[in-house]
């Protein structure tokens, strides 16, 4: 019988970071993490030599393997200002550890970034005068402006970073399981016994019964947002404790340098906040790319979604960032996945399964854009798979008015930022899981059964997700 004191369901950051603090601290635990995609430096996107996606079988590497989407994506580390009495971005972690707690494990784990290869550069600090006056500006327009110091590693130095930490584990003896899917949890009288695995190639085989039992003492969870799906059924099936969550629901907005020029300057990435009218659903920025390329990523059932990318080396003559929509629903309704998933799907399906592209003042003027138009629209689409079209089809209206109201809010602080010729991709959806209860020490109502990261709400991003994981290694060691 295969058994071990740790099992780590996901190979992302939160995953990365426990095993890594247990064998700082001496941990003579026997670890399995068990990722259903490659090693990191097996990782390969088709579309820079394709210039489409080409829906990768099994699974998108965007997504999936060593480090999760963090070794694709653009590899911003949120801070802090050392006079911040909140901690204003990453999630709920604080609220378990307290903010004088957490900014020392953010300051711990930059520390251990650092080491393995993050720039030294922190953004957003030199500029206290101007960011201060653009929060002014914006506080006019009713718009909250939140100046969060950020460390960029760049979508092609965090895949080095990540081997890098990837090499330590498995020489430091983490077994880790590649190209393995957990296909369900192994409970018994409401305690974890370990997981049940296949191969992935047999990710979408539902019906698929050679499944290998796997038996650990504790097990983790940590699949981060791609896994959120996956950890509502779970959490379904095995009466694990959860609350209906939210979902993120948005677009990709792409435009000009020159727009975003003093903000990229100063910030690097600005987090603007604000509650239009007529609804007042929260509408923030996120995930800011200056000089970067809108990219595409692959979820189950081949879902695709926009998304951005920012490298160090690598430029484009575009900001892109994320325009997104809180939702949060109500009774009866409590499944905020499916539904951000029919989005996705119906969008998909108007873009021939690929993501829509539109220009703002085609929306705005009621009409769908063609291929033609973005022959010679100003702003030349960095994501050149995506299909010109109509996305207010899909994204519904509540969701598109409050995106519309949001870009005319922005405008007022940023000139240029409602420029007819800006690109809209869609659909850009964060998925959470309905977010686990967890205790203080992170464990879930199934005994020795803990959660952390992004997959079931305790955290959103790189650093927040990977602090989770350091702070459960402390208490399982």
């Amino acid at each position: 019988m295969n058994k071990y004191d740790l099992i780590i369901i996901g190979a992302g950051p939160s995953g990365i970071f426990l095993s890594y603090e247990l064998i700082k601290l001496g941990s003579s635990k026997k670890i399995l993490m068990i990722e259903q995609g490659k090693k990191v430096e097996d990782r390969f996107c088709p579309i820079e030599k394709t210039g489409k996606c080409m829906k990768c079988k099994p699974l998108c590497h965007i997504t999936n393997g060593f480090s999760g989407a963090g070794a694709f994506s653009d590899g911003k580390l949120s801070l802090y200002n050392p006079e911040d009495t909140e901690i204003h971005v990453g999630g709920n972690l604080h609220e378990y550890l307290g903010i004088e707690e957490t900014k020392k494990l953010i300051d711990y784990t930059d520390n251990i970034y650092l080491e393995y290869g993050a720039d030294p550069k922190v953004e957003g600090v030199e500029f206290k005068e101007e960011v201060s006056s653009i929060k002014e500006k914006a506080k006019k327009y009713n718009v909250t402006l939140f100046d969060v110091p950020v460390r960029h590693l760049g979508t092609e130095k965090a895949h080095e970073l990540y081997g890098r930490l990837q090499n330590f584990l498995l020489e430091h003896g983490v077994e880790i399981h590649f190209e393995t899917v957990v296909a369900d949890l192994i409970v018994d009288n409401n305690v974890i016994k370990g997981v049940k695995t296949k191969p992935s190639k047999y990710v979408e085989d539902d019906e698929f019964t050679n499944l290998e039992e796997v038996y650990g003492d504790n097990v983790v969870i940590g699949v981060g947002r791609k896994g959120a799906n996956w950890l509502s059924n779970m959490c379904a099936k095995h009466n694990i404790n959860s609350r209906s969550g939210i979902v993120d629901i948005g677009v990709r907005y792409e435009l000009p340098d020159k727009y975003m020029a003093d903000v990229n300057k100063y910030m690097y990435e600005a987090k603007f906040v604000a509650r239009p009218a007529p609804y007042y659903d929260k509408v923030r920025t996120f995930c800011q790319n200056p000089s970067g390329f809108v990219s595409t990523e692959v979820y189950d059932k081949n879902i695709t979604l926009a998304n951005g990318h920012s490298y160090k080396d690598r430029k484009s003559t575009n900001t892109n960032l994320a325009l997104l929509v809180s939702h949060n629903f109500t009774y009866p309704f409590n499944e905020p996945i499916k539904y951000g998933r029919n989005v996705a799907e119906n969008s998909n399906q108007l873009g021939n399964g690929n993501v829509l592209v539109q220009r703002l003042g085609d929306i705005l003027n009621g009409r769908r854009t063609w291929e033609k138009d973005l022959e010679t629209n100003s702003v030349i689409p960095t994501q050149k798979s995506a299909v010109a079209g109509d996305i207010t089809y899909a994204l519904g209206y509540r969701t598109m008015t409050n995106i519309l109201e949001f870009i005319k809010m922005l405008e007022n602080v940023i000139p240029g930022f409602a420029h007819p010729d800006n690109l809209l991709y869609s659909p850009e959806i964060k998925f959470y899981s309905n977010q686990v209860r967890i205790n203080q020490e992170f464990e879930t109502s199934i005994k020795n059964l803990y959660c952390i990261g992004d997959g079931g709400g305790l955290t959103r991003g790189l650093m927040m997700a990977s602090c989770s994981g350091v702070h459960l290694a402390r208490i399982l060691k």
